[in-house]
């Protein structure tokens, strides 16, 4: 597969989501009891080059309601089990390879993160995110 040039701009917007999610993992550790915190699971969404359907894709335009996306979280931090949950989704036109979204979910035993984390981001997808893929 050939390289593109990339867009300086969303490379080194990427970069700042990485590094926003590093920032956040250290932020949960610090302030999360050591009692209360045994798994931290990071999703992190890139645009693919291949559609579901097995097409080629050039990009994806990307739209997220914030209101809802802001309102969710704090009802999933609420799941037993669960100490911290950070998301954020990177709207606009994307290219292939472009960070779509970063999804945090911080918990005590791997049983309580992982189906709140399965439950989270089934909902962003479903009922936030409103994704075109560019042929």
């Amino acid at each position: 597969m050939e390289e593109r040039a990339r867009n300086p701009f969303l490379a080194e917007s990427n970069a700042k989501k990485a590094l926003m999610v590093d920032r956040w993992i250290e932020e949960i550790k610090l302030r999360a009891n050591p009692e209360e915190l045994g798994m931290i699971l990071v999703h992190n969404g890139i645009v693919r080059a291949i559609s579901k359907s097995g097409k080629p894709v050039r990009g994806m335009k990307l739209s997220y309601d914030k209101e809802k996306l802001d309102s969710i979280i704090p009802t999933f931090k609420q799941k037993a089990g669960v100490v911290d949950i950070r998301a954020c989704i990177n709207a606009g036109d994307l290219e292939v390879g472009d960070d779509i979204m970063f999804l945090i979910v911080a918990g005590k035993f791997r049983t309580d993160v992982l189906p709140v984390f399965e439950e989270v981001l089934s909902v962003i997808k479903r009922e936030i995110v409103t994704e075109q893929e560019v042929q």
